[in-house]
């Protein structure tokens, strides 16, 4: 028999006790907008939603037509529910409090709301990403400084992914469980519990267009995966990249893997590309929970405190035994 999302949380409410029925209903508001997002990704240029929307965001990255779209379902979604008190989004260069005229919650819902945009218009994998922090208690109202928690003071973070087949996973720090859109039923149904990341790999994904601007802990990591078997990791490796996180990422939660996106010279003041408190704080807790870890290259990402709401990091996730190995080789180069 199949399960559906809202029977695994209602069961991971009443049996389980590890959420409480406000987390349950704010996940299953979460799901359903991400069902939205998908229905307009999937009709594409039908639905006039390709190209770009002609602005930048706060990062100044030009704007597809459909990540404000995304954006815009995500906020809609979620104002009104009386589960939240705000969302901070990686379009938005402040946080976004829930209006007055609705009840005011106890979450704060961070997300980007649709990653990997520069695969829109080519019709390869995106996703959404997000995560649900505790607002600290003793606060009346809600500032930007209550969402700079460290990652592991998350409770909950999931992604989906828009694909051949629409998925999303989820974790409530009881595991990760995958769940598979059923568009006859028009509800995402339980198709992979417990899922967990080999430790040991023979793939990456990493851009090699920017081998020349690595640091030499990365070049030296990847130069002995290229060596293949003559080299000292006496294997071959295969390298994936699609560009996409959400791809990147659920690719190494179904088969393993090592995901980096390090710091490079290019702008040496920035510590990295992603953001940490909507991509990187959201995947490390998931790919954790799945057996993996995940670094910036000299500390557990989820140990990061956040000085700011866009900060940047770098990020090395996946089969625990290769991101060992890059930290450790980070940890010998100081």
């Amino acid at each position: 028999m199949s399960i559906s999302l809202s029977r695994f949380l209602v069961e991971e409410q009443r049996e389980k006790g590890h959420i409480p029925p406000e987390l349950r209903l704010l996940l299953e508001v979460v799901a359903r907008a991400c069902k939205s997002i998908s229905h307009a990704v999937n009709k594409g240029a039908l639905g006039g939603v390709l190209g770009s929307a002609g602005s930048e965001n706060v990062q100044g990255e030009v704007q597809k037509k459909l990540d404000i779209i995304a954006n815009e379902v995500l906020i809609e979604a979620n104002e009104w529910g009386g589960h939240l008190a705000a969302m901070a989004s990686e379009e938005m260069e402040s946080i976004y409090l829930v209006p007055n005229r609705y009840p005011q919650g106890e979450y704060l819902l961070l997300f980007d709301p649709l990653d990997g945009s520069s695969n829109i218009d080519v019709n390869v994998s995106i996703g959404t990403i997000f995560s649900v922090l505790k607002k600290p208690e003793g606060n009346s109202g809600v500032s930007e400084s209550d969402f700079l928690q460290k990652g592991e003071s998350q409770v909950a973070a999931g992604y989906c992914v828009y694909g051949p087949q629409t998925t999303l996973v989820l974790t409530v720090g009881d595991g990760v469980n995958m769940f598979t859109l059923d568009r006859e039923q028009g509800s995402f149904v339980l198709t992979q519990e417990k899922v967990q990341i080999p430790v040991d790999t023979k793939e990456f994904a990493i851009n090699m267009s920017n081998m020349r601007h690595w640091d030499t802990p990365v070049k030296r990591y990847i130069d002995e995966c290229l060596e293949g078997k003559e080299g000292l990791r006496g294997k071959d490796f295969n390298m994936r990249w699609i560009a996409s996180m959400v791809a990147d990422v659920h690719r190494i939660l179904t088969r393993g893997g090592v995901f980096m996106y390090p710091w490079d010279k290019r702008e040496p003041n920035k510590p990295g590309k992603l953001r940490l408190m909507y991509e990187a704080n959201p995947m490390s807790w998931i790919v954790e929970q799945a057996g993996g870890a995940s670094t910036n290259g000299r500390e557990r990402i989820l140990n990061i405190q956040p000085q700011a709401l866009h900060e940047r990091v770098s990020v090395i996730l996946g089969s625990k035994n290769e991101v060992d190995l890059v930290t450790k080789y980070h940890a010998n180069n100081n």
